[in-house]
């Protein structure tokens, strides 16, 4: 869809393209370095108001500590009375606004051997501070953990939160702190003493928090029971670890073991009872083990980045919007004269040169493409003419090159004696040009009833010039043979003739040879062709033998040397130029003397046709789509060594 669009809404599409993602760049790493730097101040913020929260509830406990441990020395080290232990309570609760109620506790028959239990308690109730006994059978309290605890672990320790029924019938927490009594210097438990606060001042410093507008601030027990919250019916009710089971959440059973344990941390979470994503600040309270956690809302807490965001893409957007009406009214007004230029160019493509073109109103790149547009149209009419003069030409040229293709092979022998007519010897050849016309040569004629005379040749070069040289050169070997002469001696003649008047230096290698055909006796001379192959049998396949000898048309006065074997019935010679061995594949790989090899060993039982036509088969099978680049000519004769009567009629091969 795009590349069929015009210039100016692929200009709007490429330019708006790369300006949304600038933006979309920038806005993003804006938007990453805000909210870092945002959590960031909201961390701080969240751990100072958390520490100080704590800081308060250590400043409110540490005193409330102090002062069971100081009462548990005074009874450890003082004979008292009843009314001094009573005194002592009175005056530890009514002296000391924090504390709600306070009891000394004995171990049972402790105090009173006659009583199992003597626990007096003072406690507040509104401005006055009362007293009761707590024990009895309804309310044992040393079964109670504020009583079992610090007797069992001997040192002071606060208590879980509890709902107390038996004194204050509050929810309250209780520090308790041991004493004990000297027997046979033996150290043995007596009691507690207890300091119990109500949970109600702790509620109101913890629920006086306020974070952003939802959040909130919260305290959990060493055992992670809510001691303040929101949510009043998870006080004494749930645990965090409860609350996470519900909302299966497992990052909150991490920060609750990381609460319980004493650790200060800041992370993002979920609200355990509300499960709105966050942030979550925890810190310890050191004097009762207690966690205090400061919960603040994500959305609430990135309220204004996200507002931020939102104007920066509205303007963003706008501006986009601008920018694009600004590129399409530029575009336009540079792409309306291509478009007219356009049509112009259409026009003149469909053939229509004199088309006028419109004139051109700016000296720019549009302007100077009117201007080339004129001279390329001048250029066309004149290049229109010339390709018109060219191609006819052209169109003469191809057809004498026809005339000449048919000349050359109307030349070369068509009839190929054997059997019946000739049952002594069977001939057949092939020569397929590279170009209209080639430079291969192929000849065989008769000299007398007893001899025949064969030859293949192979010029230098390709095209025009080798067929002329290949036309002289037949010439000249047919008209210098005769009964009488060998084939070295017409070799040495030849070659001077064409060696005194080479101006272009064109050669020939070309192989000649004359056949007894009554007694196989065979005379050949090589003028530096590739040997032909003695098909003698089965396996056995090898290059014929010859004088060494140069290419005709190199060295004049040269002399030539012959070579002579008989030819057995059955053999067969095979001959062929280099456009076989050297044909190539698409990887350029040649034919090659060892595929020919194979080719003809895989042929012995064919008739010389046949042969010849396996042998141009396996080159264009090799060959596949590869054009050929040289001429290929290929000859096989067999001899079969009967006797016949010479004929001027001869028969084609079968």
């Amino acid at each position: 869809m795009l590349r069929n669009s015009g210039i100016a809404f692929k200009l709007g599409v490429f330019i708006l393209t790369g300006v949304t993602l600038i933006f979309l760049s920038v806005f993003a790493v804006n938007y990453l370095f805000s909210r870092k730097l945002i959590l960031k101040n909201l961390g701080q913020n969240a751990e100072n108001l958390t520490l100080n929260i704590v800081n308060r509830i250590d400043a409110a406990l540490s005193p409330i500590q102090k002062i069971p441990e100081t009462a548990a020395i005074w009874i450890e080290n003082t004979d008292y009375t009843r009314m001094e232990l009573l005194d002592v309570l009175e005056k530890s609760v009514k002296n000391n606004p924090d504390v709600y109620g306070s009891t000394i506790a004995f171990e049972p028959f402790g105090f009173d051997p006659s009583s199992r239990y003597f626990a007096p308690y003072f406690f507040r109730q509104r401005e006055d501070v009362r007293s009761t006994y707590i024990g009895g059978k309804d309310y044992h309290y040393f079964y109670y953990d504020w009583y079992v605890i610090p007797k069992e672990l001997g040192r002071s320790e606060w208590s879980e939160p509890y709902f107390d029924e038996g004194a204050g019938n509050i929810l309250m927490a209780t520090y308790s702190t041991p004493f004990f009594r000297k027997e046979s210097d033996l150290r043995v438990f007596a009691g507690v003493i207890t300091m119990d606060i109500s949970l109600e001042w702790l509620q109101k410093i913890v629920g006086d928090i306020r974070v952003l507008e939802t959040g909130y601030g919260f305290v959990i027990s060493k055992n992670g029971t809510f001691v303040t919250h929101p949510v009043d019916r998870n006080i004494m009710n749930e645990t965090l670890f409860s609350l996470n089971e519900e909302s299966s959440h497992p990052h909150m059973r991490e920060i609750g073991k990381n609460m319980i344990q004493g650790k200060t941390g800041f992370t993002r979470c979920k609200d355990p009872a509300s499960q709105v994503d966050g942030y979550l600040y925890y810190a310890p309270v050191s004097s009762n083990g207690w966690s205090l956690g400061v919960f603040f809302p994500a959305e609430e807490a990135l309220a204004d980045i996200y507002q931020l965001n939102r104007i920066v893409i509205f303007l963003a957007a706008s501006g986009i919007v601008i920018l694009g009406i600004v590129i399409v009214s530029i575009a336009g007004s540079i792409t309306r004269p291509l478009h007219d230029l356009t049509g112009v160019a259409q026009t003149v493509a469909s053939g229509n040169l004199e088309t006028v073109l419109p004139p051109a109103t700016s000296g720019d790149e549009v302007g100077r493409l009117r201007d080339a547009f004129s001279q390329m149209q001048i250029s066309l009419k004149h290049y229109i003419q010339y390709l018109t003069e060219t191609t006819a030409a052209k169109e003469r040229i191809e057809s004498e090159l026809k005339i000449a293709h048919d000349i050359q092979m109307g030349i070369l022998p068509k009839s190929f004696p054997g059997p019946p007519n000739c049952p002594q010897f069977s001939i057949y050849a092939s020569l397929i040009p590279a170009k209209e016309v080639g430079g291969d040569l192929y000849d065989f004629f008769f000299l007398d009833e007893d001899h025949f005379c064969f030859a293949v040749g192979d010029v230098s070069g390709k095209g025009v010039p080798a067929s002329l040289f290949m036309a002289i050169t037949r010439t000249l070997i047919k008209t210098k043979f005769n009964t009488d002469v060998d084939p070295a001696s017409v070799m040495t003649s030849v070659n001077q003739d064409l060696s005194m008047d080479n101006p272009s230096m064109m050669f020939v290698t070309i192989f000649v040879g004359i056949l007894n055909i009554r007694t196989g006796h065979l005379r050949y001379c090589n003028a530096g062709h590739n040997p032909p192959y003695l098909i003698a049998a089965e396996n056995d396949l090898r290059p014929l033998q010859s004088e060494k000898g140069i290419a005709l048309g190199v060295l004049e006065g040269f002399e030539y040397q012959y070579s002579e074997m008989t030819v057995s019935s059955g053999q067969t010679l095979f001959l062929y130029t280099d456009g076989v061995t050297e044909a190539i594949d698409t990887k350029e790989n040649q034919f090659g003397e060892i595929r020919l090899k194979a080719c003809l060993s895989q042929s012995i039982q064919l008739t010389t046709q046949n042969i010849i036509n396996v042998v141009l088969d396996r080159v264009q099978e090799h060959a596949v789509e590869m054009p050929q680049f040289d001429d290929i000519t290929v000859m096989a004769i067999r001899f079969f060594g009967t006797s016949c009567l010479f004929s001027d009629q001869q028969s084609p091969n079968q």
